[in-house]
């Protein structure tokens, strides 16, 4: 979460673009919902009257996010540490995998620019 609000920042400051910063506790607790609810899914509801890509962020592997895209219509990106054994630094780590501040803000502003298309 860290991290994406400091995105969200960096997008605000630098960029002049304002976007909306959403906290999970549990994908699978979202999919779980997604696939038992007998009307709406709790996370359509939730996302109703925003507009925009999703991007999902996460300490995880990217599949654990995935896991809901099914339930999103609209473009969707998820990042996530998928790998392990690696040396170096969290920062380090975290740019590797693309879930740094720096490189959730390459993802937002390449799915605006793509949805511009």
């Amino acid at each position: 979460m860290h991290w994406a609000l400091e995105a969200q920042r960096l997008l605000r400051e630098e960029y002049g673009l304002g976007v909306d910063v959403w906290s999970v506790t549990s994908w699978s607790e979202l999919r779980r919902d997604a696939m038992t609810a007998t009307g709406v899914p709790y996370i359509r509801q939730a996302l109703a009257g925003t507009s925009g890509p999703v991007i999902a962020v996460s300490d995880w592997m990217r599949a654990v996010p995935d896991q809901i895209s099914p339930w999103i219509d609209r473009p969707w990106t998820s990042l996530g540490t998928d790998g392990f054994g690696l040396s170096g630094t969290r920062e380090a780590v975290r740019r590797h995998f693309g879930v740094d501040p720096r490189s959730i803000t390459e993802a937002v502003l390449k799915a605006v620019e793509t949805g511009r298309d």
